[in-house]
């Protein structure tokens, strides 16, 4: 007899229906929806969220303007591999950079596998969810960084966590504003291959520079960045920097310069790292998220009868 599986049933009005109505009845400040699970974007119109915001959530460049046609709020994640909670995290991080959710605001999430259907409601708070940020106590993030610095970085940090270089897993560090407090800790371990550029030419939000940054994310050491996206030096090795006993245990010296360069300065660093492809968020000393790369899809032998 034939069993009826999840992906014969759609799930999606019902999800819709249910995120919305549940954001009515807790007061969520946002309704986060992954907008490319959903077949009949007309649909959204139809949901009765009085107070609650809706962000549509989007991953591919194409449903951008999907998104701008519809109307509403939307929140460009990076288009790579990113698990269900991995999408969260960074849909939510980047929420907060741009000031759409503050701390201790609730908020829903309706989201799926991946060329899937919505089949997935999460419902969170800012600031109290640990899988989303692990320190409550840290202020507006990038109130001193450009907030289209910080997603770029944030951005570029993920696609090479997903990608590598030409194959290999990458190591890297991104610190990213108070340079000039940062300076103080920095000494160059390579011939510095920014130097003698134009600032103009050296900018993380010049697309031009996407390759050239993920080459240089070879070599050992740091990239610093200023809050406006000029990039100083890549190569760069954080010194005299003290880590606080509050390091998570099996983080190596790549994490604890970033927990040390960040309690000493009013920088905020991302780190990836080489052996698992984590990406890692850092500020005032602290880790306040992590974005875990998911695990490859298992392959599936098709002469065998079991799933």
């Amino acid at each position: 007899m034939e069993t009826k599986t999840q992906e014969q049933h759609n799930l999606t009005p019902h999800i819709l229906a249910s995120g919305a109505k549940l954001a009515q009845t807790i007061q969520a400040k946002v309704l986060f929806v992954y907008l490319e699970l959903i077949e009949n974007p007309n649909q959204l119109k139809e949901l009765s969220l009085n107070k609650t915001t809706l962000i549509l959530v989007v991953k591919d460049p194409s449903y951008q303007k999907l998104a701008d046609t519809l109307g509403f709020k939307s929140i460009t994640v990076p288009n790579v591999s990113l698990s269900r909670m991995g999408l969260i995290k960074t849909a939510v991080l980047l929420a907060f950079s741009q000031r759409m959710l503050d701390r201790d605001e609730s908020f829903i999430f309706l989201v799926g596998p991946a060329d899937g259907q919505l089949d997935t409601i999460m419902v969170m708070q800012v600031g109290q969810e640990w899988e989303i940020f692990q320190s409550i106590d840290q202020p507006r993030l990038t109130e001193h960084i450009k907030r289209v610095v910080f997603q770029r970085a944030l951005t570029l940090a993920l696609e090479l966590a997903s990608e590598g270089r030409e194959g290999k897993p990458i190591g890297a560090i991104f610190v990213l504003g108070d340079d000039k407090n940062v300076a103080q800790y920095c000494k160059q371990i390579i011939l510095n291959p920014f130097k003698g550029y134009q600032e103009s030419e050296r900018n993380i939000l010049d697309d031009n520079m996407k390759e050239t940054i993920k080459n240089f994310a070879t070599l050992d050491g740091a990239f610093i960045i200023k809050g406006n996206g000029t990039i100083i030096s890549a190569g760069t090795y954080l010194k005299g920097v003290k880590v606080a006993d509050t390091l998570p245990r099996g983080l190596g010296a790549r994490h604890a310069a970033a927990a040390g360069i960040t309690a000493a300065t009013k920088s905020i660093a991302i780190t990836i790292s080489e052996s698992t492809g984590t990406v890692r968020i850092w500020r005032r000393g602290e880790m306040i998220t992590e974005i875990e790369k998911p695990a490859p899809a298992p392959h599936h032998n098709d002469t065998s009868d079991s799933e």
